[in-house]
């Protein structure tokens, strides 16, 4: 099987369910700001070397954002199909596992003075989290025209996100220069 379709070569993809629409279409943007952000998540998890905890945590983010993904990618008339095919919901529980991240970092007194300078402590690590925290906010800004089909806990998620990283990415310009 080839990869090659040929079938977005007039300007069109598939949502979930194979519902055709533009390339150009709010849900096909939203989903490729979500997986832009993806990627830049995979560069951080490649810098951080031996960071297990930090590792796990971009993981569990990454696979969030897989699901966050397909949720989006399919159309409110195609949801009921969607439960049926056993595929998750996008739930509070997510932003409430970011929310005790945040707590954890905020807890270690990472200082919160004045603007970041993203790249200034030489942290390969903080410089892509900063990079990977501006993705998001794109990711976000995406996904509110969305917002009425969407479930509440998505744009919080993707809110949250934002500051967890920017918290992660001040808290590696203290632990780490590599």
């Amino acid at each position: 099987m080839s990869i090659t379709t040929k079938r977005g070569d007039n300007g069109e993809t598939d949502l979930m369910f194979g519902r055709r629409v533009s390339k150009n279409h709010p849900r096909i943007l939203a989903v490729g700001g979500i997986d832009e952000l993806n990627a830049s998540l995979g560069i951080v998890r490649v810098y951080s070397n031996d960071d297990l905890e930090l590792i796990d945590k971009i993981e569990i983010i990454q696979k969030d954002l897989i699901i966050l993904m397909g949720e989006i990618s399919t159309l409110p008339k195609d949801m009921e199909l969607y439960e049926e095919k056993g595929f998750e919901h996008f739930g509070v529980e997510r932003v409430q596992n970011l929310d005790n991240w945040i707590k954890e970092i905020e807890d270690r007194d990472v200082s919160l003075d004045g603007w970041a300078l993203p790249g200034s402590s030489g942290s390969h690590v903080s410089a892509h989290l900063d990079y990977s925290r501006v993705i998001c906010r794109r990711a976000e800004r995406g996904c509110i025209n969305l917002d009425k089909d969407l479930g509440e806990s998505v744009l919080v998620y993707l809110n949250r996100l934002s500051d967890l990283l920017w918290l992660m990415a001040r808290d590696k310009d203290t632990t780490s220069s590599s």
